[in-house]
């Protein structure tokens, strides 16, 4: 399990309820439907690169690899955002994956 980023665990600790019921609410969205894992976490993964959230870019790339998703895979969910979002933030969010799969021993 991954080390969370310190002001996740500063709110964990100070809003508990708070971080239990969104925890509760992205594990309800997931089962509303038919999407496998992979696929839902590719999706969150392009949203946060949309708003260009660092720290959730890493978050949804660590957790599609752990749902079985390649890098290549990864990748690509950012790269088909380019003419919708933009090259720099496609860029700064792929440097970002990049963080990730390099962590992880992927090239």
């Amino acid at each position: 399990m991954p080390k969370y980023p310190g002001q996740y665990q500063n709110m964990t600790k100070r809003y508990k309820g708070v971080i239990k019921a969104l925890e509760g609410l992205g594990k309800a969205t997931k089962a509303a439907g038919p999407l496998s894992k992979k696929t839902s976490e590719l999706i969150q993964l392009a949203a946060a690169a949309a708003i260009r959230a660092e720290g959730s870019v890493h978050s949804h790339a660590r957790r599609a690899l752990e749902a079985g998703a390649k890098p290549a895979e990864i990748q690509h969910a950012i790269i088909v955002l380019t003419s919708t979002i933009g090259f720099p933030t496609v860029s700064a969010a792929l440097s970002w994956v990049d963080d990730v799969l390099a962590k992880q021993g992927h090239k």
